[in-house]
């Protein structure tokens, strides 16, 4: 596969389309990517070299060949070996509305990044010829993605709904594929009490304490597991259930005192120092 079959890496996180976009990477080495969520669906297909992929407080060991999807404010992050030769991948990203427009009232195309649904996770493993047929289909999305030629856009749907059907199948007939490793109790324990109380007051110091355990091996235990630190985690939640606040509604200097940011200053900065607008953009961006 040539060079110019892969698309220039960028660090950006957030859509420019106003449906879905698609991008073939190859690194020789990356800077690790934090911990992070979006507004969007994430596809992601392992190519080639070795990663471990963090959802939440799960670590998945993936393979070339594997799949992950992220749903909509999911906590994720890719962790790259960086002793491997090369990094590949493919990376989708489908806007929720324009996915629920796919869909039909028998078929609903988002049902594989349910997390409610029985037996979920987040990683589709695939045997040789079912791989391969989903792996061509992604190929022709992105071939059809990169013409300009006349019905180019109405073949890249078409691949792009033939393998999301394909997904579906998969997500629903799946092995049960567990993360790997085993989770840290200590860290569980902490990280449901965070998602409970995200909106109190909550410090380091709190956690060690109420948890019995030192800051230091909370810190050491919870970047193993989760892939960031706890200030950092506790932030991008109350920053993500702010998000969801504010799509719902609510007013911005109302939505700090539920998120646990004490007053609007703090919230503020907060929030344009993580996605360069601020709640009243991101608002307005929601409207248009």
């Amino acid at each position: 596969m040539s060079s110019s079959n892969f698309n220039p890496y960028t660090t950006r996180q957030s859509m420019i389309a106003p449906d879905y976009e698609v991008y073939r990477y190859r690194s020789a080495y990356m800077n690790e990517v934090e911990l992070h969520h979006h507004d969007f669906y994430e596809i992601y297909l392992l190519l080639r070299g070795r990663v471990e992929y963090i959802v939440e407080n799960q670590i998945y060991r993936v393979r070339p060949g594997d799949w992950m999807l992220i749903s909509p404010l999911e906590l994720h992050q890719a962790r790259i070996a960086t002793d491997a030769d090369a990094y590949e991948r493919i990376v989708l990203w489908i806007r929720r509305p324009y996915l629920e427009s796919l869909s039909t009232p028998r078929t609903s195309l988002t049902r594989c990044f349910d997390t409610t649904v029985s037996g979920h996770t987040n990683l589709i493993r695939l045997p040789g010829t079912s791989g391969a047929q989903l792996r061509s289909t992604v190929e022709r999305l992105c071939a059809a993605k990169a013409q300009q030629d006349y019905g180019s856009d109405l073949l890249a749907q078409g691949a792009l709904m033939e393998l999301l059907v394909g997904l579906n199948r998969a997500a629903a007939d799946r092995a049960d594929i567990h993360p790997a490793g085993t989770s840290d109790q200590v860290v569980d324990a902490v990280l449901h009490y965070i998602n409970e109380h995200y909106s109190e007051p909550l410090t380091l110091d709190l956690l060690a304490e109420k948890f019995f355990i030192s800051k230091y091996h909370l810190l050491r235990k919870f970047d193993a597991q989760v892939g960031t630190t706890v200030h950092r985690y506790i932030l991008q939640k109350r920053l993500l259930n702010a998000k969801q606040l504010l799509a719902g509604g609510v007013l911005p200097n109302e939505v700090c005192q539920y998120c646990g940011f004490g007053d609007y200053a703090n919230f503020y900065r907060a929030f344009k120092s993580e996605y360069n607008q601020t709640p009243r953009q991101y608002v307005q961006s929601l409207r248009r």
